[in-house]
């Protein structure tokens, strides 16, 4: 981020001394749990903004020109601010003002800001993790599954990618009412990996509502 803003505005990175009183806009890109304090600790004058996903804008009392924005991106260290183009941001704020500073600094980041509701931000944030740490958290499963019968995982990712090319098109047995293949399935995780049964069934049952399937 700082990367990114260094590219198009005067940018500083401040450290735990937080001498930011010159500054127009203080940025705080910080873990969840520590917004409270380090707000209280900089004085009132600049934009204050957090980049939380999940956090309201109460953690950043006492300030009053404040406003949240939350890039919908997961980023590595390896890569650098290129990570932004082409990603939306959730902004949040308490008045005009403050959503028009929290799409200009989005438009800065190359981000596509939408707005949200202060109150929905953990809702939203859930949403996220669904796609992005679930994502991999079922790719591991999967992984873990083929390894088991002596696949290899790698193959996975051509799947994964084309399954969001297509638009996230449901397919598989239960697109089709396939319950005995689905038993199949369950029976073989409860042989082999007998701990991740539950998980099976629950997105199993998931995605049969979410299809209209009939239930055996």
């Amino acid at each position: 981020m700082a990367a990114r803003l260094g590219e198009r505005i005067p940018t500083r990175v401040a450290g735990r001394d937080l001498e930011c009183d010159d500054a127009s806009l203080v940025l705080l890109c910080v873990p969840d749990r520590a917004i409270p304090e380090v707000a209280a600790a900089i004085r009132p004058g600049p934009w204050l903004a957090h980049t939380s996903g999940a956090c309201r804008l109460d953690a950043l009392a006492p300030h009053e020109r404040r406003f949240s924005l939350h890039p919908l991106q997961t980023f590595t260290l390896e890569r650098g601010p290129e990570q932004f183009d082409g990603a939306w941001a959730a902004v949040s704020g308490e008045s005009p003002e403050a959503l028009a500073a929290a799409a200009e600094l989005a438009g800065m980041l190359g981000l596509k800001p939408f707005e949200l509701d202060d109150e929905m931000r953990p809702l939203y944030h859930a949403a996220a993790s669904f796609v992005s740490a679930f994502l991999v958290t079922l790719h591991d499963v999967s992984a873990e599954l083929m390894e088991a019968a002596g696949a290899p995982p790698e193959a996975l990712e051509p799947l994964m990618r084309r399954t969001i090319e297509n638009g996230f098109q449901h397919t598989g047995p239960l697109v089709r009412d396939d319950w005995a293949t689905v038993e199949r399935h369950a029976e073989a995780i409860a042989e082999q990996r007998p701990e991740l049964l539950a998980l099976y069934r629950a997105l199993a049952e998931t995605e049969a509502a979410l299809l209209g399937a009939r239930t055996p």
